[in-house]
């Protein structure tokens, strides 16, 4: 299925992206992290007046299967045409190209969303989404320590989920794992168990009540959610699977988080009424 290697150098997984421009209508190019002599490449796909998902990947290094498994995504034309997408392929090229979870200057560009950004790659997504609003964020993950697909859905006070049973349930029904045993995994920093429900397959996150245990050093689906994502999910798969596992997996949960956002604008948010352009692509 992957068509890749388990190892690439980080120039293959942009060279794959870059062919994909004259086949599948997307609009590529390079963001400048100041400050540090690298890019990072945006993908651009569907009508810019539709409502906009983003989907990132690759904040990790040593976790490889995420950014190939988003470029499957767009290649085999699983994502739903009735929305757009500002899609990035990789957040972290230096750990990447390392195999490193931290970046070149050794942080965890994952927990430097805080304060405006902390890293230049931080500082670089959040200025080229200044003037975005996504009606979802979805950000792709691998843990080591798990043994099967699970999710986090963080949650403004008083929202209820919308997005953890339906893609959990999808992933068994495809023949994979979710992961049902918590104890033993590490699911944030100190402090952050008190604002975790745990379920089989997903984490339902107080987003107001972790924020706190961040210190500051926040991830992307937080900061999202509280300035431009109406809703934002991080997608786990198991490190330890084989490879072309961990591709489908995030292929599945993917496909069926876009499945429930349809289902959403085409009956109305959870509280009854329609989603408002707040969704849309700017």
């Amino acid at each position: 299925m992957s068509r890749v290697p388990f190892s690439s150098p980080y120039s293959e997984l942009a060279s794959a992206w870059r062919s994909l421009r004259g086949t599948h209508d997307l609009r590529l190019r390079e963001i400048a992290c100041v400050g540090a002599p690298r890019t990072l490449l945006v993908a651009e796909w569907g009508h810019p007046t539709a409502p906009c998902v983003s989907i990132s990947a690759g904040v990790h290094g040593d976790e490889p299967a995420a950014p190939w498994a988003l470029h499957a995504l767009v290649r085999d034309r699983l994502l739903d045409p009735a929305f757009a997408y500002r899609l990035w392929p990789c957040f972290n090229p230096t750990g990447f190209a390392a195999g490193t979870r931290t970046n070149a200057e050794g942080t965890d560009v994952n927990r430097s969303f805080g304060r405006g950004g902390t890293s230049p790659e931080a500082r670089a997504i959040l200025t080229a989404n200044r003037d975005r609003h996504f009606a979802l964020s979805i950000d792709l993950h691998e843990d080591y320590e798990a043994g099967g697909f699970y999710l986090y859905e963080p949650l403004r006070r008083g929202r209820s989920s919308r997005f953890a049973r339906p893609v959990a349930d999808a992933v068994v029904e495809a023949g994979f794992p979710i992961q049902r045993e918590w104890v033993g995994l590490e699911t944030g920093p100190p402090g952050s168990a008190q604002a975790q429900t745990l379920m089989p397959g997903a984490i339902l996150v107080d987003a107001e009540g972790e924020t706190p245990a961040f210190g500051g050093a926040l991830p992307l689906g937080l900061v999202l959610l509280r300035r431009a994502a109406r809703s934002a999910l991080t997608l786990e798969s198991p490190r330890g699977r084989p490879w072309d596992d961990r591709i489908a997996i995030h292929r599945v949960a993917v496909v069926a988080a876009l499945v429930r956002l349809r289902a959403d604008a085409m009956t109305g948010d959870e509280r009854g009424r329609r989603p408002r352009g707040d969704g849309r692509a700017r």
